[in-house]
């Protein structure tokens, strides 16, 4: 369990969304009337993974937040895109039934999820023109194709496109999976169209970023009390509030 502060927070694990029959996490504050300040959050690379960021979510709903965190498989032939693109349908249609908004809401990814994420606000032509409230990218690589579109943000950038909405970077200083220069090139990149965009840098690593650390045995990251993660996963998770809105205490 996450060291929550703040609100307290209930999770509904196991919901299935789409044909796949996959499953996504709800984390909201207990007892929350009212529509919340809605995130879908997406995982990394590591296939269902969703566990994995029930720390930072549930941080992050202790703000006042309705966070929703899916599976998906990189591994699947298509790389994901079909998951990924089947969670956010069920987020618009569902989330205003869980207590959120579901058609303005803040797309967030950590590590291949944060490129994912900013792909659809660069070509919202795949998801009808739909565009999320804002896109909060954790420790991302920019330069590789999105998981969702199949193309480079920083090349979409490059050619001209648009993400239209306020984007939000987190990247640990200390990750050594993905560099934060990678942040750092995407930061320049947004600033230079003209978009908003915001970079934060905790002293932390690649899993620190998200309130966890890499357990070898495991080969996944699980929830740690390291005085650096649960710090830095404190600021991603006011950095989701400040983009969707909220405004709990945390």
């Amino acid at each position: 369990m996450a060291p929550d502060m703040g609100m307290e927070v209930e999770t509904v694990r196991g919901l299935v969304y789409g044909p796949s029959g996959k499953q996504l996490d709800v984390h909201r504050p207990a007892g929350a009337s009212g529509a919340m300040p809605t995130v879908l959050l997406w995982h990394g690379i590591g296939p269902d993974e969703r566990d994995v960021l029930e720390p930072l979510a549930r941080t992050a709903a202790a703000h006042g937040l309705l966070v929703l965190v899916p599976d998906w498989r990189s591994d699947a032939a298509d790389g994901g895109r079909a998951r990924l693109l089947e969670s956010l349908a069920f987020v618009r249609k569902e989330a205003d039934r869980l207590g959120g908004d579901g058609e303005s809401f803040v797309l967030a990814g950590w590590s291949a999820g944060a490129g994912a994420a900013l792909g659809v606000a660069l070509r919202p032509e795949i998801v009808e023109g739909w565009r999320p409230k804002a896109v909060v990218g954790v420790a991302g690589r920019y330069d590789l194709p999105a998981r969702t579109t199949g193309t480079a943000p920083l090349a979409d950038l490059a050619a001209g496109r648009d993400p239209g909405v306020p984007a939000h970077l987190v990247h640990g200083t200390r990750d050594v999976v993905v560099e934060a220069q990678y942040s750092r090139d995407l930061n320049e990149a947004l600033r230079a169209s003209g978009r908003t965009v915001t970079l934060q840098e905790p002293e932390t690593d690649h899993a620190g970023v998200i309130m966890t650390a890499y357990d070898p045995g495991a080969d996944r990251c699980v929830l740690t009390t390291a005085e650096h993660a649960v710090r830095a996963g404190r600021a991603v998770a006011g950095v989701l509030a400040e983009a969707a809105g909220g405004g709990g205490a945390a």
